[in-house]
């Protein structure tokens, strides 16, 4: 009999691990034919240092451009970690007017405004994802009353049936309600965590994009900022030009009224003048269009830009110092974007891969329930009930399928563009460090060619007013020649500072910034008062050869018989 017993309890027990084995296979079966995840291709590696042997002006990493500092005459310990993207926008442009119209479109400026509720966006978007794992109850009340037929069955039976001794339920009992209902999904393969986890990192790239967004207006309003005073310098230096021609017209006409000369050089000295007045005034609409430029940026109407009185030339901003290649990781905000979606887009394969697998879930509610409310919170009312649900997927298995293949995508859409900001991030630092030792190569040689051509217009303005011992086209041509050379010595100035500009904002800097409270900056808002054009002092050679004309005499008519 013992024997039979043992016999029968082994035969149970293999019948149900039999069964067990089968049901888990069955459950399983769904997750057996998941799609072959595709792997990105191997990226590019970040260089050592920003050292080209193709480059030969990178002998050295740059550590300076001001002063007259070459790169390629850096010592070599000038290699390392020290990098100008961790300087505030305060520290680098060391400029109280800059740092004024900087902390006023960070406050103001309206696409940042919108990134900045993108970021709200994405807040919410936690806040929904990390409630969906989280267990779900909610109060429920309800009230009714329902009669049955007595030739029902169920009506027959009613009038039998006793709620309390002696006490049969009403002909029209009621059915009141009050409990709590509750959802506990059971996250077993972490698919709404992961999808969480996604979210977070979404909101941390929402951040990233803002901190990218403010990093490229800096260094617009910085461009801007600088190409005013350059026009500035354009529009004194077209001032002195004219003012210089008037005087040689002047000189003309006394020629030509005493007859030493013909009325070409009047003609040729009015056409110089008018040229010159009808460039100031397309000079001073460039100032316009660059100082509402900035305004756009700064998120206010069109109004003067006030900016430093300090000379163009002599610009005290920060050293550049570079650092290496990999420390853009750390300090781009547009790499850290990419990575952030990067990281999400990895979470989300994790969410599609979970759609293969089952799914469980437990529901239930407690509560009271009478056909009269006062009883309905009685013992005998109480109500509970609770039941687990188990989701297999089987049918519509494509579309599972579709949902997975294109997270895959999507990831890899991620890789390539994290590769490609890393890439694209390389290349405008070395473009930009090579900008800087150009233009200020350049200004060296444009200073040698200023120099010459300010002493050919002194002989030549001398000559001239000396009595003909040389043309007036000598004056002309100094004269212009001194002005487009001037003119292009601006602009090469002009095009090295932005060239520092974008090189700090490669490198990752522009975002960090120390701004006063906003009540201290209400009178921002007010119309700035247009400032005096700073004038470009003339070289002390040609200021002497603009002394007053000396007066010629009228020359003798001979005598007619």
């Amino acid at each position: 009999m013992n024997l039979f017993v043992r016999l029968a309890s082994r035969e149970h027990a293999k019948r149900v691990i039999a069964r067990a084995f089968v049901g888990a296979m069955f459950l399983s079966l769904p997750a057996c034919n998941i799609p072959k995840f595709r792997p990105a291709n191997v990226g590019l590696g970040l260089p050592e240092n920003y050292r080209k042997s193709s480059y030969p002006a990178y002998a050295a990493p740059l550590s300076a451009v001001l002063g007259g500092l070459s790169i390629a005459n850096l010592p070599e310990e000038q290699n390392s970690l020290d990098n100008s993207a961790l300087l505030r926008v305060e520290e680098f442009y060391n400029d109280p007017t800059l740092s004024h119209l900087v902390c006023q479109a960070v406050a103001t400026n309206r696409e940042l405004k919108i990134l900045e509720e993108e970021i709200q966006i994405a807040r919410a978007e936690i806040l929904s994802r990390r409630g969906a794992f989280l267990p779900l109850a909610g109060f429920r009340a309800g009230a009714g009353w329902d009669r049955n037929s007595a030739f029902t069955p169920l009506g027959a039976a009613e009038k039998q049936l006793e709620y309390l001794p002696g006490r049969n339920f009403p002909a029209t009992p009621g059915d009141f309600l009050f409990g709590l209902n509750y959802f506990i999904p059971i996250d077993i393969w972490r698919e709404l965590r992961n999808a969480r986890d996604a979210a977070i990192q979404r909101y941390n790239a929402a951040i990233e994009r803002r901190n990218s967004f403010v990093t490229r207006m800096v260094a617009d309003i910085a461009e801007n900022y600088y190409g005013l005073m350059a026009l500035d310098q354009r529009l004194s230096i077209l001032n002195f030009i004219i003012e210089f021609q008037q005087q040689s017209l002047e000189t003309a006409q006394r020629n030509f009224e005493a007859g030493r000369d013909s009325d070409l050089p009047v003609q040729r000295f009015l056409a110089e003048v008018r040229k010159n007045q009808s460039e100031r005034l397309i000079v001073r609409q460039e100032i316009i269009e660059t100082e509402n430029r900035i305004n756009f940026l700064a998120g206010r109407l069109p109004q003067p830009v006030e900016r430093n009185a300090a000379g163009f030339f002599d610009l005290n901003i920060h050293a550049l110092s570079v650092g290496v290649p990999a420390q853009l990781l750390q300090n781009r905000p547009d790499i850290r974007q990419a990575e952030r979606e990067l990281a999400a887009a990895g979470l989300d394969v994790k969410v599609a891969r979970a759609h293969f697998f089952p799914r469980i879930d437990i529901t239930g509610g407690v509560g009271y329930q009478a056909f009269n409310p006062k009883y309905l919170f009685n013992p005998e009312a109480l109500i509970f009930n609770t039941a687990g649900e188990l989701a297999v997927p089987v049918l519509n298995r494509a579309a599972i399928r579709a949902e997975y293949l294109m997270a895959n995508a999507r990831q890899l859409e991620s890789v390539y563009n994290y590769q490609r900001v890393i890439l694209n991030a390389v290349v405008e630092v070395i473009n930009r460090l090579s900008m800087v030792e150009n233009y200020s190569r350049s200004l060296d040689l444009k200073r040698q060619q200023l120099t010459a051509l300010e002493a050919a217009i002194d002989n030549a303005t001398r000559l001239w007013k000396a009595g003909g011992r040389t043309t007036y086209l000598d004056v002309l041509i100094a004269v212009r020649d001194l002005l487009d050379a001037r003119t292009v010595f601006i602009n090469t100035k002009r095009q090295q500072l932005s060239a520092i500009v974008n090189t700090y904002q490669a490198l990752g800097g522009g975002y960090m910034m120390t701004c006063p409270p906003p009540e201290q900056r209400l009178d921002a808002l007010a119309p700035a008062p247009l400032p005096q054009l700073p004038q470009l002092p003339p070289p002390r050679r040609v200021q002497d050869a603009l002394g007053a004309p000396k007066a010629v005499e009228p020359r003798k008519q001979k005598d007619t018989p």
